[in-house]
């Protein structure tokens, strides 16, 4: 028996929705103000020109959120049985993709100017009729536009686990970690005011393997969920606990002689089939099939897709404890 469906949001994930969508176009609308901004001191130093770039890869999750929400928010259908929910771990995948591309090339471009030798230089600028070092000004900005990632990461980081979205998850873990750029950039920056030019380029290379490794983390985790692999928690610390609360309520059947499950991310959303040996004394009717189905399906919203599988003897696929693998 089977629970198909994509029903309504409950309260409050449909709240923290529209949260969500809201913070992202806040955070579009001032990651372009922080751009045009710093364009106007990154100067020649490989530091802050690296983090300006930073700011522009920024853009790429928040724009994927929002795109793939367009296709999450489409009905079921003959074309697409299981819905739309992958075009959140398609984003996601793109998004890590291109950290890691561009990344990667910052990365080498600024590892070889150190091992060249360049020296940066930044000269100065007259504002209100003094002649300022272009360097403190840079200092200025790097310091100031630290503040909005700050708090627009924080509020992401709540939203992301109660809608179960990991590429919300990515979006402000990146943002919440934002001022390990900013703060080596001002390093880079004061670094050639004291002579010490090398370590502009360090600061280069240490933001560059920190955009490196966001993409390689957020390609890893979309590539496992569009594999399949077992359901995950939001932030992919482990396995999803609604596993065992499956296996357990489906025990707890008298009809039941045991169960197991394969329970996968389809984006959002979890597609669970359960397995179970049914009971030689009582064996179960299928209305009785499709109200357990109906009550797994409302032990938690994500659980959209219920599929109940009667078989002589459980796969060895199925998982039939999470807790236990953790002992």
């Amino acid at each position: 028996m089977t629970v198909i469906g994509q029903g309504p949001l409950p309260k409050e994930q449909a709240e923290a929705r529209k949260k969500a969508i809201r913070w992202e176009w806040a955070t579009i609308a001032y990651t372009i103000f922080t751009i045009a901004l710093v364009a106007t001191v990154v100067g020649n130093s490989q530091a802050m020109k690296t983090a300006w770039i930073e700011d522009m890869l920024s853009l790429i999750p928040q724009i994927s959120y929002l795109i793939a929400l367009i296709f999450v928010k489409k009905p079921s259908s003959k074309t697409f049985p299981f819905g739309r929910h992958r075009a959140m771990s398609v984003g996601h995948l793109v998004a890590g993709v291109a950290l890691f591309t561009v990344g990667a090339n910052l990365a080498v471009e600024s590892a070889m100017g150190l091992i060249r030798g360049e020296k940066p230089s930044i000269g100065t600028v007259q504002l209100f009729g003094e002649t300022i070092w272009l360097g403190w000004l840079m200092v200025m900005v790097m310091a100031v536009v630290v503040i909005g990632p700050l708090v627009y990461g924080r509020a992401k980081l709540k939203l992301a686990p109660v809608l179960h979205n990991k590429l919300l998850f990515a979006d402000a873990d990146m943002a919440k970690a934002d001022w390990h750029t900013n703060a080596a950039s001002i390093v880079g920056v004061l670094g050639v005011g004291i002579g010490l030019w090398r370590l502009d380029g360090a600061a280069a290379l240490f933001i560059s393997v920190g955009i490196v490794l966001d993409g390689v983390r957020s390609t890893r985790y979309a590539v496992r969920d569009l594999m399949d692999e077992r359901a995950r928690t939001y932030n992919d610390e482990g396995a999803h606990p609604l596993i065992d609360e499956v296996v357990s309520a489906m025990r707890r059947q008298t009809w039941v002689r045991d169960a197991g499950v394969r329970m996968r991310d389809q984006g959002q959303v979890f597609h669970v089939e359960v397995f179970f040996v049914p009971s030689r004394r009582r064996p179960p009717t299928v209305d009785t099939l499709e109200h357990a189905a109906r009550q797994l399906a409302a032990l938690d919203w994500k659980l959209q897709d219920v599929v109940l599988i009667p078989v002589p003897k459980l796969p060895d696929e199925a998982t039939t404890s999470v807790t236990h693998e953790r002992e």
